[in-house]
């Protein structure tokens, strides 16, 4: 239970920075808690008997040509040395520039609060430039209650109850925040009350949390924050990478250098084909990897899924590809796949029909048909206790790991296209046409028909010129709890697919004709539009991708593969390779940041990866194949089984990155 949003510990002992304060010498200790004798750069030392001149430069700013406070940057490079444990060099510092990091009377409160001497510390706060009512409310609010909760915790229930009623109440009124801290008083012991509070004691973290909290009324001039060097540093290298357009490295030192600016190759981008997978015999709609990319299934218009095995040999050169099992027994062309939390059952979609698959056999756990039009999505919800459905009957359906009906949404108001739910766990974003147009009537229970397009896209439409529909589709924003409508944002123009951001925040939507839209899904407003790609009449799934989901790939109806930065919408790059037909779906592997799939019309799924680095790029285009071997297996219909076991097609690709 947490009492207050200014208090931000999540464990018992959080990692937090050292204390700063004015340099002294340490006679033996560094500031960071490491015993042993002062040192500086590796070099033992002793404190300066005599401080050093002072120094007087011209001017107030760090260069002639800077708009840099020279105090400031100093100040906080003597806090970095404090921090890190360089005490006499930042005494040295002081006594040279003549700044001193913070005046006496921060370092008093500092040591009022770390010792617990509250009336002092409360006394203190006007005098340090808390002088706005409500500022100076809550900061004396969280010193009475770091008060109050040590009280508890020595066993003083007067003492406690004495803050709780004449200091803690009349600053904080509100039943709703007193209640919580005043059911404190019913724990058992100190071990209790840690536990309910969320709390480490006084003895812990606990004062030097408080200490940060309180910063945040108090002048950052006067009491500067906590390693500011250091978070100017990972301010600057955040915006480095929003700048690097083919950023797609883990964060990591080796990564990043403080003696030049953060660039990546595009040669490091994954826009090479190092494997064709080819098995299917028709055209391929849609693809999803497994929770923990070792496995790829895909679903086609051949009425099969095959699900494929990705080696995890450690040598780049013995990387496999194993056509593993060949799901059969879909009445329909599969149009939908969703693997479960543990990649124990898939499920896949033939018209209106759901199947449940066990991913180690390939027996078909169960057939669920409770829908009366095709269903065009499946998404598993993010505690894997179940998954829902849409479908074009204008159902969504919450479905248990077993199979049994939960949940309806009962009839909503589109014919859904597609849906998603927020990694969060607390909204489901649906796209589709409105069932007030005069498209819902003329849309067929196949969705596809003799065409070319995937289950989903409403059948026979009116079209514009570009073939996209005309009408009004909605995208729609529910509250997962209650299932009422958050959002609800009408386009024209047909909706064919929705991802969701890893925070949650919004929602990728492919848009016919020939954009993607990135909406807000709180606001529901776009927040970016990505062009060039080709869809008017085909269902195209597109997906973020990258370290930092910092990209959008999407396939397009002219067969290439579509790459756009994500926050800034440049087009990065066009990916050739597949044959005639549109690129239906990509996927991107969620454990390997840098490999992704697409699926074609072409019947065939092409992995992407970087180049090795040992390999010599022609430059010719972004088609190049690295001599992949095309994994084929003959003889994908027949046989009554509904699960095929295929060892055959195995063959090795090279893994053109060194993982970290």
């Amino acid at each position: 239970m947490r009492y207050t949003e200014h208090d931000s510990s999540s464990s018992v002992s959080p990692d937090l920075p050292p204390e700063p304060g004015p340099s002294k010498p340490t006679n033996g200790h560094t500031s960071n808690g490491v015993s042993g004798p002062s040192a500086t750069n590796g070099t033992l030392k002793h404190a300066t008997k005599s401080s050093p001149p002072r120094v007087s430069l011209p001017g107030t700013t760090l260069y002639e040509d800077s708009n840099i406070d020279r105090e400031e940057f100093i100040r906080l490079v003597i806090q970095s040395l404090r921090d890190v444990g360089y005490t006499e060099s930042a005494t040295v510092l002081e006594a040279e520039s003549g700044y001193v990091m913070e005046t006496p009377e921060v370092a008093q409160f500092r040591t009022c609060i770390v010792d617990g001497r509250w009336a002092i510390a409360e006394k203190a706060l006007t005098a340090l430039g808390v002088t706005e009512e409500e500022g100076l409310l809550d900061a004396k609010f969280l010193i009475s209650q770091q008060k109050y909760l040590e009280y508890l915790e020595a066993g003083n229930t007067t003492g406690a109850l004495h803050v709780l009623r004449n200091e803690i109440a009349p600053i904080q009124s509100n039943p709703e925040h007193l209640l919580p801290l005043s059911s404190l008083l019913m724990c058992t012991d100190a071990a209790d009350l840690r536990q309910r509070a969320v709390w480490d004691g006084a003895t812990g973290s606990s004062r030097r949390r408080l200490l940060v909290n309180l910063q945040q009324y108090i002048p950052s001039s006067i009491m500067v924050p906590p390693r500011r060097f250091s978070t100017l540093l990972d301010q600057s290298r955040s915006h480095q990478i929003s700048r690097c357009l083919y950023h797609n490295a883990p964060p990591s030192s080796r990564n990043f250098s403080l003696y030049s600016d953060h660039r990546c190759d595009k040669d490091m981008f994954p826009r090479d084909t190092v494997a064709i997978l080819q098995v299917h015999s028709d055209e391929v709609w849609t693809m999803e990897w497994s929770h923990s990319g070792k496995l790829l299934a895909s679903a086609s218009k051949d009425q099969t899924v095959i699900i494929w095995s990705i080696g995890a040999e450690p040598d780049p050169s013995s990387r496999t590809y194993e056509h593993a099992l060949t799901l059969r027994d879909h009445p329909f062309p599969v149009g939908c796949l969703a693997w479960s939390l543990d990649d124990s059952i898939l499920l896949s979609s033939a018209e209106q029909y759901i199947k449940m698959w066990n991913t180690k056999t390939g027996i078909c756990i169960r057939t669920l048909d409770a829908h009366t039009e095709t269903v065009s999505a499946l998404a598993w919800v993010p505690d894997g206790s179940g998954f829902l459905s849409g479908s074009q009957d204008r159902k969504i359906i919450l479905w248990g790991s077993d199979g049994r009906q939960r949940d309806s949404w009962g009839i909503t108001s589109i014919r859904v296209t597609d849906l998603a739910v927020t990694p969060d766990f607390t909204r489901l974003v649906a796209v589709g046409v409105s069932a007030t147009s005069s498209l819902a009537g003329n849309a067929t229970p196949s969705g596809r028909g003799d065409s070319t397009t995937p289950p989903g896209a409403g059948g026979r439409t009116s079209t514009n010129g570009s073939g996209a529909q005309v009408g009004e589709h909605q995208m729609i924003v529910y509250d997962l709890a209650t299932k009422q409508p958050e959002v609800s944002v009408s386009l024209v123009g047909q909706l064919t697919s929705v991802k969701i951001s890893d925070d949650s925040q919004y929602a990728l939507i492919n848009h016919a004709p020939d954009e993607i839209h990135l909406w807000d899904i709180s606001t529901g407003r776009m927040a970016r539009k990505y062009t060039g790609q080709r869809q008017g009449r085909h269902i195209i799934r597109s997906c973020f991708g990258g370290v930092d989901g910092n990209f959008v790939v999407s396939g397009s109806e002219d067969g290439n593969v579509y790459v756009w930065h994500r926050e800034r919408g440049i087009l990065l790059d066009i990916l050739q390779g597949h044959g005639p037909g549109s690129v239906n779906s990509v996927a991107w592997n969620p454990r390997n940041k840098r490999m992704f799939a697409s699926c074609s019309d072409d019947c065939t799924i092409r992995i992407w990866e970087a180049l090795p680095q040992d390999h010599t790029y022609t430059g010719a285009s972004s088609s190049n194949v690295l001599n992949p071997r095309l994994l084929e297996h003959e003889g994908t219909g027949g046989g009554s089984s509904s699960a095929d076991h295929s060892g055959k097609g195995k063959g090795k690709r090279r893994e053109p990155w060194d993982e970290d």
